[in-house]
């Protein structure tokens, strides 16, 4: 029996063949998920003020873009336990120093090494995954990995209610969470795959090529840094308790996982662009009517967020897409890394734009600077829309919803998962296998 016929041949089984790497990767997002609206709680109680809070939230993105940058090379030279292992570490004790030194210069370098460790923490995991998924599986497990990304953030906003953000236990429970991440990567038996790092496309080729797309990228990448680095500081200015603030932001969460393939499955079917400028034309005028609700009252807010999440966060997946129409096959890996530079560079604005603004004008900034960033995408997706022609269906690229927190190498398994569209359906049951001379040379 070859090599190929015992590897996995459903989604459950692929999954359950790597359940420890899968079962750490949950354990981080839990931990990522609660540092960041505990982060965001702890700095007003503090009273860092709104654009002091957006800085060090910033912090954590451009951490994040080195880290997707160096990474890669790293996990050449000494492999992917090791380089787990070190950054899970450092993960864990950095927490740590926010609750020992309450100091804004402290936490946003502890927030730009939190930011680099957990970049390259989702490069090991991603290629690893990427490694060791076949090609008629890999969209399928992708789509596993991105709801227990989405179940963990979302889990991490709950775990906010187990003790009072002022003091260290909260803190504490992150660092476990870090720390037991490795105990799951450590005893697994998994080899450790063969990574390279994806050549980039300059940004300037890529917006001629895809200028929705790009933009686009770039411009969510700022609504989702002011979602997660803001996020519990509005709701927190907005008179919602700690268990509402958790309720606020897994609302928030929720609606971007309920919706990601309703709408992307529908942009499969007409033309990409206007699902987009759809999408954001409602993102719009939700902000705008969350200006409308009376402050402290949790149940319209919660609704509100599952709403937004529902467009806010599902608009990465269909730009990505969107910008893969206007590519070819050749050109999707190289640009794969550049459109999540733009999405980097928005997350790096986003929290900063929204702080400035909160501070101006209260903690209504925060929906304001939503609004405005969506209504720049409508307005220019209604200008390509005009002035460039429709990409036919039959030549769209494949959706696959993503995580915006996907590293570069993540990004180029996306492309690589779109390629199949039989991959696309999140099958549980082994599909009949095709005997063709193809596939046995495989």
């Amino acid at each position: 029996m070859s090599a190929h016929d015992s590897s996995p041949t459903t989604t459950l089984s692929a999954a359950w063949s790597l359940w420890a790497l899968l079962l750490g990767v949950g354990l981080l997002m839990l931990g990522n998920g609660l540092q960041g609206s505990l982060l965001g709680i702890r700095a007003a109680e503090e009273a860092f003020g709104n654009t002091v809070t957006g800085l060090v939230m910033s912090s954590y993105f451009v951490g994040f873009l080195a880290g997707s940058t160096l990474t890669p090379r790293k996990l050449r030279q000494v492999g992917h336990i090791r380089v787990f292992a070190a950054l899970a570490s450092i993960t864990s004790v950095a927490i740590l120093v926010h609750v020992l030194f309450i100091d804004p210069w402290v936490w946003a370098a502890m927030r730009l090494i939190t930011g680099f460790a957990y970049a390259g923490l989702y490069v090991v995991t991603e290629s690893w995954l990427n490694g060791h998924a076949s090609n008629r599986l890999r969209g399928r497990l992708l789509a596993f990995y991105m709801v227990i990304t989405y179940l963990g953030m979302g889990g991490g906003q709950l775990l906010l209610n187990v003790a009072d953000p002022g003091g260290m236990v909260l803190f504490l429970i992150v660092s476990i969470l870090m720390s037991l991440a490795l105990v799951p990567i450590l005893l697994s038996y998994t080899p450790q795959p063969d990574t390279g790092t994806p050549e980039a496309m300059s940004l300037r080729r890529l917006y001629r090529l895809a200028p929705l797309g790009t933009l686009g990228c770039l411009l969510t990448g700022i609504t989702n840094g002011s979602v997660f680095g803001m996020g519990a500081v509005f709701a927190t200015g907005s008179g919602l308790a700690v268990d509402q603030v958790a309720a606020f932001m897994g609302a928030f969460i929720l609606g971007g996982a309920l919706l990601q393939w309703p709408l992307g499955k529908l942009s499969d079917k007409t033309d990409r662009r206007v699902i987009i400028v759809a999408v954001a034309a409602i993102a719009t005028g939700l902000s705008l009517a969350g200006l409308l609700l009376e402050p402290g009252h949790a149940l319209p807010l919660t609704l509100l967020g599952v709403l937004l999440g529902g467009t806010t966060l599902t608009l990465y997946s269909l730009l990505l897409a969107c910008a893969n129409d206007a590519l070819t096959p050749s050109q999707t890996v190289a640009a794969s890394s550049s459109l999540v530079l733009a999405l980097g560079i928005g997350a790096i604005l986003g929290p900063l734009s929204t702080g400035l603004l909160m501070d101006a004008i209260g903690p209504d900034g925060f929906l304001w600077d939503l609004a405005l960033i969506h209504a720049v995408i409508v307005v220019f997706g209604g200008y390509c829309l005009v002035r460039q022609p429709a990409t036919g269906v039959e030549e769209h690229g494949h959706y696959v919803a993503v995580p915006a927190g996907t590293a570069p190498l993540g990004a180029t398994w996306v492309e690589e998962a779109a390629s199949e569209p039989s991959q696309l359906e999140l099958g549980l049951v082994e599909a009949a296998p095709e005997a063709t001379p193809d596939d046995a040379a495989d």
